[in-house]
């Protein structure tokens, strides 16, 4: 892929907008913080984040711009028209930046130096804008190759990846970026000793599944230098295109708008109904006089509209509005109005490789979470009418000393907090603060607990069983485990024990028992494989495996 960046387009944009030089400090706001800002405000203390406030006591001859995403699609259109020039296939992946395939333009100009040495000045002559630009496999590769203004070789993606930082994922423009919690992901890798893009591709796929979820997958594929889906070489449906012919010409955004928003919910009512998501948007316009108008669009998987489907019915009507803005209030606007406009998904996947949460709520600004939080709500109380009040229940963090006790399964429209049993005073965010309890187990609880227990034996070094005694300890220091019957694998380390003494006032308990934590050597069991185990009877030893560690 090869892509063009254009620096701090919001920022650029505004600034032609409203008169401001470019050489000027200046940064675009959005609900009073800073979202973009010129590297001259940089440069003065101002970041990404920033209230107001602090962002204009940073810097006092800070320009403050509003956001406005249709004003940045219409000034980049030029630009999106001068790579268009030179290279064919080109997507515009967002405002600021575009991407195409580098391979015709490459068999062309004779090397990828060439190339963007061309690029560069042709879009400077054309658009009057200063560009970086990058090659490499992928687009996100590709992208922060372009920040770089580098070329990576074939094959090479993962090698240019791995020293970046992990910070890189979430950098505004990423397709991480787009989804929600990705601020959130990078700070968690941060804070567990992952600091670059290699040390996170380097888990084991399984690991970042179990631990990071889809998000995280997604992550780490980039990380590694793929793409952020796997390769999906079907052809989209031709009778998936939506068009209409309108007998007097468009020549106004708000009535081509308006037909968007339309032709927006029938694409996406076909797309829904054979579960599918586009994620490279085709839009094509022909006028009166016999001009031919035309953009493709790259769709986020992150993205939503108002009612929290990925790539809605809003964010394609979005881009339709964004582009004829770009198209009637441009510089090279059609000699005549807009006759026929058609949309075309020009590349499909499943929709469940795009699947969000399964409702977006508890943000409180945005009237639509609390609208997608009272829809999941009636239709939970529904399959409650359906299936009884103990179908549906939410888990809740609880007082406990073992993994299994901690979680508390309160049923859906119960009490959950302070006035429920057992549940601790809540904190300001709204989480049960659980007081200590003494002899629960220590951080980090076991990523998998086991509905039953599974039996397990455990020897010493001479073969002979570890018990517990009397006071709480082992009699020998774990060296085999075996769990379920099966092989015994060797102990690379253990901790514990964690004494339990539990319904003393009991006749009919079990007695005293003990928790031990061990990790598996490699060989035969799997590499750094850890076990939680419970013990029981000091005469005749019971083990357990209560929980994994992943």
């Amino acid at each position: 892929m090869v892509v063009v960046w254009c620096p701090d387009w919001p920022v650029t944009a505004a600034c032609v907008a409203a008169g401001v030089p470019l050489h000027h400090p200046a940064a675009v706001f959005s609900a009073n913080r800073v979202v973009a800002c010129s590297a001259v405000a940089r440069s003065n203390g101002v970041r990404r984040g920033m209230r107001r406030r602090e962002a204009q006591a940073s810097c006092p001859d800070l320009a403050v711009l509003a956001v406005d995403p249709a004003r940045d699609a219409r000034l980049f259109e030029p630009v999106a028209a001068a790579v268009e020039e030179l290279v064919v296939g080109v997507d515009v992946v967002r405002p600021g930046v575009v991407a195409a395939p580098a391979d015709g333009a490459l068999a062309y100009f004779g090397d990828e130096y060439r190339l963007m040495e061309t690029l560069i000045d042709h879009v400077s002559a054309k658009a009057g804008v200063e560009v970086q630009i990058g090659i490499a496999d992928g687009l996100f590769a590709a992208l922060l190759a372009a920040r770089r203004s580098c070329v990576v070789e074939p094959g090479a993606s993962r090698r240019f990846l791995a020293p970046l930082p992990v910070t890189e994922l979430d950098q505004p423009g990423s397709v991480l970026a787009e989804y929600d919690g990705s601020e959130e992901l990078v700070d968690l890798l941060r804070r567990l000793g992952l600091r670059t893009l290699g040390q996170f591709a380097e888990l084991p796929e399984r690991t970042v599944s179990s631990r990071f979820g889809r998000l995280g997958m997604l992550a780490h594929r980039l990380a590694n230098g793929l793409s952020e889906r796997p390769l999906d070489r079907r052809r989209p449906p031709a009778d998936l295109a939506v068009d209409e012919t309108f007998d007097i010409p468009i020549s106004r955004v708000e009535e081509a708008a308006y037909i968007a928003e339309r032709l927006a919910d029938e694409l996406h009512a076909k797309l829904a109904g054979r579960n599918l998501a586009c994620t490279r948007l085709g839009i094509y316009a022909r006028t009166e006089s016999g001009e031919e108008l035309s953009r493709v669009w790259r769709c986020s998987g992150g993205e939503s509209g108002t009612n929290g489907v990925p790539v809605a019915a809003r964010g394609i009507a979005d881009r339709v509005r964004w582009q004829f803005d770009s198209w009637l209030q441009g510089e090279q606007r059609p000699r005549s109005g807009v006759v026929t406009l058609r949309l075309e998904p020009e590349e499909v996947v499943e929709a469940g490789l795009l699947q969000l949460h399964l409702w977006r709520g508890g943000l409180g600004d945005n009237p639509a979470d609390d609208q997608a939080d009272e829809r999941a709500g009636r239709a939970l109380v529904q399959v409650q009418r359906l299936l009884g009040p103990e179908a549906v229940a939410t888990a809740v963090l609880d007082g406990g000393r073992g993994p299994a006790e901690r979680v508390r399964l309160v049923p859906w429209g119960d009490v959950r907090g302070d006035e429920a049993k057992g549940a601790g005073a809540r904190s300001g965010s709204g989480q049960a603060e659980v007081a200590p309890w003494p002899g629960r187990l220590p951080a980090p609880s076991p990523a998998t607990v086991h509905p039953e227990p599974v039996r397990a034996a455990v020897v010493d070094h001479r073969g002979r069983p570890v018990r517990m005694t009397a006071r709480g300890a082992l009699s020998a220091p774990p060296a085999r485990v075996a769990v379920d019957g099966g092989p015994l694998w060797e102990v690379a380390a253990w901790a514990g024990p964690w004494p339990l003494d539990e319904r003393w006032w009991d006749p009919g308990a079990d007695g005293p028992a003990a928790r031990v934590q061990v990790v598996l050597a490699e060989g035969g069991a799997p590499a750094g494989k850890a076990l939680l185990l419970r013990c029981r009877d000091e005469r005749s030893p019971r083990w357990q495996v209560e929980g994994e560690y992943t």
